[in-house]
């Protein structure tokens, strides 16, 4: 299977957010030249490839990145930094749709990135300014009602780190009118995603793997015994390939292309905030998600910057107005940010499968992949990257789980799945508007 990519990254630096102004010292890797050989390639630098790669390496694999651009370049160092539990499909809907035992399958593993995450930080060093607390705040008596739902099914799989509160309980963590009520995730928390991805990079390479950075794939042949993949400058023969493009990926693997659409969200960073002001807004410096189809989220960061995000761009396209679509916003949570500098604002890409369930698989008998985190990618990777090394290592159990699941494609096919979900987005975003 060969095709052909345009080179996605433009000059390949990263974008100018907040996370590349503030990131750690890291090195400048080399692109690949010349042929090359190795037990393991992973392609992508994110923190699908990333975690992949240092889970195997940790078993004693040799192994090597391949990234088109730098490290972290993608979702993976542009995200909202949100540790939150969970896929973006519920497990009441996993339920209904792959049925009981694939929800209490996944039930098992919806804290694991989290934990992942913070055994890393531990065990490395990771200076990537690691927070408690995630809050999922309810704007409707329906938001509360779906909270309390999403709390009584989470409890009776055992998952017992969640808190439901009320009007008041909300106000001790967020200093806004907008919301009823929540449900606080003591397992979770936020990071800067940028330097997480650029120390789990340095630990990777701590342990002897190599990562060629700037070196955008070709083409790649997962049909031979040994996959081949090609870049601009060189090659690498592998006895496995691990293929962690995600929203980036491209048209390399034509395989992959169509199951996955590209979705466009931003963020933006104020200035940094007085420590009073601060406390007043985020009185316990939890992270922030509302539970609508197209969710707001925000946090404070290190410095006391107010970050907030949200909106989609079906299709992958910049939005040219970042910072007018989430002032609105902004002021609707906190009315006492009207005319707040913002010093900077930035797009990404996730990528979304058609069920929200991210994908998991095989091509061949050597290559593997994973992506469509549909926007729960901080976490999810992290899971989904151990899963994938299980495999790579011989055990297929949590592996074989997912690769078997049914995906569908986006209605609409490759011309119209993209009006298709804008229409699917305006229903529920009007949903959202009436409560219901």
């Amino acid at each position: 299977m060969n095709a052909m990519t345009k080179y996605y990254a433009g000059t390949g630096d990263h974008t100018g957010s907040l996370y590349a102004a503030t990131a750690n010292p890291s090195q400048v890797r080399p692109e690949l030249a010349g042929h090359k050989e190795i037990d393991v390639c992973v392609v992508g630098a994110g923190f699908s490839g990333l975690s992949t790669a240092l889970h195997l390496v940790e078993k004693g694999y040799r192994v090597a990145i391949i990234e088109g651009a730098r490290v972290g370049w993608g979702a993976s160092g542009r995200n909202g930094g949100q540790i939150v539990n969970g896929l973006n499909a519920s497990l009441q809907k996993i339920g209904r749709q792959f049925g009981q035992d694939t929800a209490r399958f996944v039930a098992n593993l919806v804290t694991e990135g989290g934990d992942i995450i913070r055994e890393r930080v531990a065990t490395y060093g990771i200076n990537c300014d690691l927070k408690k607390g995630n809050i999922l705040a309810a704007i409707s008596p329906a938001d509360m009602k779906e909270l309390e739902s999403r709390q009584n099914l989470w409890e009776s799989y055992g998952i017992t780190c969640q808190e439901m509160v009320g009007p008041e309980g909300i106000r001790e963590h967020i200093g806004s009118d907008m919301y009823i009520g929540g449900q606080i995730d003591h397992k979770g928390g936020h990071i800067h995603p940028l330097n997480l991805a650029l120390g789990e990079a340095a630990a990777f390479e701590s342990l002897g793997g190599v990562i060629y950075e700037m070196s955008p794939v070709t083409s790649v042949n997962t049909e031979a015994q040994r996959p081949v993949v090609h870049t601009a400058k060189g090659r690498i023969t592998c006895k496995t390939l691990v293929l962690c493009g995600n929203a980036y990926l491209g048209r390399v693997v034509p395989t992959l292309t169509w199951r996955v659409m590209p979705v466009t969200t931003q963020i933006m960073a104020t200035r940094p905030l007085s420590d009073e002001m601060a406390r007043r807004l985020l009185p316990s410096d939890h992270c922030v998600e509302d539970i609508r189809y197209i969710p707001d989220y925000y946090r404070l960061s290190a410095d006391k910057r107010l970050l907030i995000g949200g909106g989609s761009v079906y299709g992958g396209t910049d939005d040219l107005n970042i910072q007018h679509k989430l002032r609105r916003n902004l002021y609707k949570i906190f009315p006492e940010m009207k005319g707040i500098e913002v010093e900077y604002s930035w797009s990404g890409n996730f990528a979304l499968s058609f069920t929200r369930v991210p994908q998991m698989g095989r091509i061949g008998q050597n290559t593997y992949f994973a992506h469509g985190y549909s926007g729960h990618g901080v976490t999810g990777t992290h899971t989904f990257g151990r899963i994938l090394s299980e495999a790579i290592d011989g055990d297929l159990k949590r592996f074989d789980v997912f690769a078997g699941l049914p995906w569908y494609p986006f209605p609409g096919g490759r011309t119209f799945r993209v009006p298709y979900s804008v229409i699917g987005s305006w229903w529920y975003g009007l949903r959202d508007k009436l409560g219901v």
